[in-house]
C-alpha cells in the first residue's frame, strides 16, 4: 500500500535538493566563477556536502537504501530525504508516496541566482537552473518541472519563457514581489508575458522565497541572539518571518487584479504556494470591501467587470501548510481554492502531512476531499480535462 493509499492525490509542492555541482553542467566558466559555489559559506558548505556525500552512499548499502524506502515520507529530510536529488530515487519515491503527480521546484539553486551581478547574468543562471530542473524531471513523467522566470526585463522573460515552454515546462514560477523593484506585474509591459502564458495554458506559479517579505531587520534587534532556523542553521525563516510571508502574494494578487491582468486575459491561472492559506478567505473579503469602498471615485475600479474576488476564484489556487485548518478554509471559502501539497522532501511538510490534513477534513463529504487532494489541482493544469472529467 503506498502512503496515499486507494485515494487520487496531486502533489503541487515539491523539490528538488540541489547537490555542490548541481548548475555546473549549464553554466560556462565566466558565469561559475561569477556565481560561486551553490554552498558559499565554508561551514555551512561543508556541512551541507558532507550531508549529501553520505546520501550518495546510501544508494551502494542495502540496509541504509531499505530503511529510507521505508521512511520515505516520516523519514529523513532536506538532503538526505529519498529522492531529493537523484531523478532514479525520485521516481521510486513516488512509486511509494502513490501520488499521480509532483510539481518538482527547486531550492537552494534560486538563492545562487541572487548573487548575479548583471540582467545578463540573472537570466542565463536563471536557464542553466531551469535546464537543471528540467533533466531532473526527465526521469519520470509523474514529475512536473517548474520553471522559474524572473521578470525584472520583460523582454528577456518572455524569452525565458519561450525556452521553458520548448523544454516542456509544465508551471512557471514568478518572484512575489514587484518585478525589477521598479514597476507592477500588472504593468502593460508584461501583457506579452501573461498572453502567452495564457495560450500555453499552463499556470504561473508564485512560492516562498523569490520576493518573499521577511520581518524588517529592525524587529531583530530585540536584544537576544538570533534562533536558528527549521534546518538548525541560519539560512531559512523563523517565528516572525512567517507571520509576514503572504504579504508579498496579497500585494502581488493585488496588482493583478486592480491592473485589470486577470479580466485582460481570463483564461490566464496561478497558483500561490508554499504560503499558508489561512488568509485566503478574509483576502477575498477585503479585495471586494476595499472595492465597494473606493469604487465610486476610482476610474480603473469603475471599469472592472467582476468583483476582485470572483477573478481571484477563477485564476488562482492556493496550497495550505500540513498544520493549518484547510477544512476551516473550505467551510469558509468553498471547496475550489485550495490544493495538497507535500513539500517532498523539505521538513516544513512534515512527517504525515495527509493525516494533519484529513484531521482538519472530517465531516466534509468525500466529493470535497476530492477536490482537494485531485480535482482542484486538474482545473489548473489542465481545466478542459478537469471539466470533462467533473
Amino acid at each position: 500500500m503506498t502512503y496515499a493509499g486507494n485515494r487520487v492525490i496531486h502533489d503541487a509542492d515539491s523539490h528538488t535538493m540541489e547537490t555542490g555541482d548541481w548548475l555546473l553542467p549549464y553554466l560556462d566558466e565566466t558565469l561559475v566563477t561569477s556565481l560561486g559555489a551553490i554552498y558559499g559559506s565554508a561551514d555551512t558548505g561543508n556541512r551541507i556536502l558532507e550531508i549529501i556525500e553520505r546520501a550518495k552512499g546510501r544508494q551502494s548499502d542495502p540496509v541504509k537504501k531499505a530503511k529510507a524506502r521505508a521512511h520515505v515520507i516520516d523519514g529523513q529530510k532536506g538532503w538526505g530525504g529519498y529522492g531529493a536529488f537523484d531523478p532514479k530515487e525520485r521516481a521510486d519515491a513516488l512509486d511509494l508516496l502513490g501520488f499521480r503527480s509532483q510539481w518538482v521546484f527547486p531550492t537552494f539553486g534560486l538563492g545562487l541566482l541572487r548573487r548575479a551581478k548583471t540582467t545578463v547574468h540573472l537570466y542565463q543562471a536563471a536557464s542553466a537552473l531551469n535546464k537543471a530542473q528540467r533533466d531532473f524531471c526527465v526521469a519520470d513523467p509523474r514529475l512536473i518541472y517548474i520553471a522559474f522566470i524572473p521578470l525584472d526585463d520583460p523582454n528577456e522573460a518572455q524569452s525565458l519563457l519561450d525556452e521553458a515552454l520548448r523544454d516542456g515546462a509544465g508551471a512557471v514560477l514568478v518572484p512575489s514581489n514587484a518585478p525589477g523593484k521598479e514597476r507592477s506585474p500588472g504593468h502593460a509591459v508584461y501583457d506579452p508575458f501573461w498572453q502567452r502564458l495564457q495560450e500555453s495554458g499552463i499556470p504561473f506559479t508564485l512560492h516562498i522565497g523569490p520576493g518573499t517579505m521577511r520581518q524588517p531587520k529592525a524587529y531583530l534587534n530585540n536584544g537576544r541572539e538570533r534562533a536558528p532556523d527549521l534546518h538548525g542553521g541560519g539560512e531559512n525563516l523563523r517565528f516572525g518571518d512567517y507571520t509576514c510571508i503572504w504579504y508579498a502574494p496579497q500585494m502581488f494578487l493585488t496588482a493583478m487584479v486592480y491592473d485589470g491582468v486577470f479580466e485582460r486575459f481570463p483564461r490566464l491561472r496561478g497558483a500561490v504556494v508554499e504560503s499558508g492559506a489561512g488568509w485566503v478567505p478574509d483576502f477575498l473579503r477585503q479585495l471586494d470591501y476595499a472595492y465597494k469602498s473606493f469604487r465610486r471615485t476610482d476610474p480603473y475600479l469603475q471599469e472592472m467587470q467582476s468583483l476582485p474576488s470572483e477573478q481571484i476564484r477563477r485564476a488562482m489556487k492556493f496550497t495550505p501548510f500540513p498544520g493549518e485548518d484547510v477544512g476551516h478554509m473550505i467551510r469558509d471559502a468553498g471547496p475550489d481554492l485550495f490544493m495538497f501539497s507535500s513539500d517532498f522532501p523539505h521538513p516544513e511538510g512534515t512527517s504525515d502531512p495527509i493525516g494533519k490534513f484529513e484531521k482538519t477534513l472530517e465531516g466534509l463529504d468525500e466529493s470535497v476531499r476530492d477536490k482537494f487532494y485531485r480535482r482542484n489541482f486538474e482545473a489548473l493544469v489542465q481545466p478542459e480535462s478537469a471539466q470533462n472529467a467533473s
